[in-house]
């Protein structure tokens, strides 16, 4: 057996003209981007540092991902928005996924280079509050946190300002002929989405007559899971933490592990949720 498997004559070696695997993803910038800031330099900093870029990475594809949705499901484009929303799942459990590996940090490792994090934390993160902005869950006094840098802010209120997915989700159904109530249609969509009872009639007639609205009861079924997939991203970063600090308070000044906890009861679409209770059974 052979020790080296032979160089096929079409393989490009020469890179003065040609383009590279490195230039094509500027890896000089993406691998020269983790700074220690431990002095001396900590072991684990590094893992720390990678675990957070790579999920704003993914962060800024889910962006790119539900924008896209929203502008296809505006232009009544249901399939090419579902296939978006499958690919922002597979996003979802790969994030939900990397709390693992940062979960072999143990205390005590964390503790050593904890304190040379200052006042940063991952709520401050932009392009997580984008994705929450983009669906539906908007709150303007995040705004202010961003004063100090006008592109991150610039991008919230951007996310503000336009209908979640969820909202450009309802405007479709509208136009389908689904009795989408006007008041609904008409909302402020600067204004975080709150429980709407009249629609559960809407999606009890989707739900019930199923095979008469595949398409719609199958898009209504992709945002519980997107919404699921959340909730798990969610109970894992709890987790994660609480077995990493406990309950001490977080870097940025919120009260840590009772912080997060909150956040599992905040809902996107809640009516998919709550009519899953009207549903009749068939006769």
């Amino acid at each position: 057996m052979p020790a080296q498997r032979p160089l096929e004559d079409g393989i490009v070696q020469d890179f003065k003209v040609n383009l590279s695997y490195g230039e094509y993803l500027r890896l000089d910038a993406v691998l020269t981007a983790q700074r220690l800031v431990s002095v001396p330099e900590h072991h684990d900093e590094l893992l720390f540092i990678i675990q957070h870029q790579t999920s704003e990475l993914w962060l800024k594809l889910v962006i790119h991902e539900l924008r896209a949705v929203q502008q296809q499901l505006a232009k009544d484009e249901l399939r090419p928005a579902l296939k978006g929303l499958a690919r922002v799942k597979h996003i979802q459990r790969t994030l939900t996924e990397q709390w693992s590996v940062l979960a072999t940090l143990t205390p005590s490792e964390y503790a050593e280079f904890r304190s040379f994090l200052g006042t940063s934390s991952g709520f401050q993160s932009y392009q997580y509050r984008a994705i929450e902005f983009l669906l539906g869950n908007k709150d303007r006094r995040m705004l202010k946190i961003f004063d100090d840098q006008p592109e991150a802010r610039a991008l919230l209120e951007d996310a503000l300002a336009t209908p979640s997915v969820y909202d450009e989700f309802l405007q479709f159904l509208a136009r389908r002929g689904h009795p989408v109530p006007g008041e609904v249609l008409r909302r402020d969509v600067t204004e975080p989405w709150e429980y709407q009872p009249t629609l559960l009639p809407v999606f009890q007639e989707i739900y019930e007559k199923a095979e008469q609205n595949w398409d719609v009861y199958e898009a209504c079924e992709e945002l519980v899971d997107l919404e699921e997939n959340f909730q798990f991203w969610r109970f894992r970063h709890l987790k994660t933490v609480e077995r990493t600090i406990g309950f001490k308070r977080g870097t940025g000044g919120s009260s840590g592990v009772s912080f997060l906890k909150a956040a599992l009861d905040l809902t996107f679409f809640p009516e998919l949720y709550a009519v899953r209770t009207e549903i009749a059974v068939p006769s």
